[in-house]
């Protein structure tokens, strides 16, 4: 299907500027991504600005305290949860908590609700997490919030245009098979990759991140150099897709090709074995999120 670049360019320009009052983490969140990507900066100036949020530093603590990190006894301060978990892992929790309060919304077709897409989003990032940390890659914070955004340009969709994004759900919905991104192309003059990357550059988030919610349905159209983040996703989307978590009306295909486990060096087993321990792994996900 041909593309309009400049067209969907500017689509997607106007919708970011659109729903910029909505789609604006924290202040607080903003000011631990600039202090963690300040290379001066120490666990103890990220102590000082999560203490003066409560909620946060509540939140901070469930995950610190969950099986997920399954770290011995319970942390009762944020000082240790900073040292245990490193300022990253604290940066991306901070981020997990701001984007829990963007998927909000009522059930928008029978095929859709911004809960269905969250819950689809943890299973995503639960798998995302368990493929990192089976191949021993040292990136399983990163790679579980690459899992809960990947699909974040749907939001943006929803809070721009919810019509419009009733017209795509309910035509993809009406002919089981068709490719929701091109049914988005026709509507919306983007897809919700598009979108999805927009609102990641706005956030400067890192490169990585951009191609996760930007590739995530075609990960072999970035260089090789900057796959690997993008088809853990893709086969963490899929897992949780056929396990039926949450929303799924855009991954109609959940074959996972030899392909993209050679990509990432994941053997059949070690996908096997994912895929039976995700109902768990989810279970824990979603009980820290909650």
């Amino acid at each position: 299907m041909a593309v309009d670049t400049a067209t969907r360019d500017q689509v997607v320009a106007a919708a970011i500027r659109e729903i910029s009052h909505i789609a604006t983490l924290p202040e607080v969140t903003l000011k631990i991504i600039r202090l963690v990507e300040d290379p001066s900066s120490t666990a103890q100036d990220l102590h000082q600005v999560i203490a003066k949020d409560p909620a946060l530093s509540t939140r901070i603590l469930k995950v610190v305290n969950s099986a997920f990190y399954g770290l011995p006894g319970q942390i009762g301060s944020i000082n240790r949860a900073i040292v245990l978990l490193g300022l990253n892992a604290v940066k991306n929790i901070a981020i997990a908590a701001s984007l829990a309060k963007l998927f909000k919304g009522g059930q928008l077709t029978p095929t859709f609700s911004a809960k269905d897409l969250w819950s689809h989003s943890a299973a995503t990032a639960a798998a995302t997490k368990m493929i990192a940390d089976k191949l021993r890659i040292g990136l399983s914070d990163e790679a579980f919030l690459a899992g809960l955004i990947h699909d974040v340009g749907l939001m943006v969709m929803m809070q721009y245009d919810r019509n419009k994004l009733i017209v795509v759900l309910d035509k993809t919905a009406a002919n089981p098979g068709s490719n929701m991104l091109e049914i988005e192309q026709q509507i919306f003059g983007a897809t919700h990759q598009d979108f999805g990357a927009a609102l990641c550059e706005k956030w400067k988030f890192p490169r990585s991140f951009c191609n996760v919610t930007g590739f995530h349905h075609h990960p072999f159209d970035l260089p090789a150099d900057q796959r690997t983040l993008t088809c853990m996703v893709v086969i963490a989307d899929r897992l949780a897709a056929e396990a039926n978590f949450g929303f799924r009306l855009d991954v109609t295909d959940t074959s996972i090709s030899p392909e993209l486990l050679d990509e990432i060096k994941l053997d059949a087993e070690g996908l096997a074995d994912i895929k039976a321990r995700l109902p768990e792994q989810l279970k824990t996900v979603e009980a820290m999120l909650a």
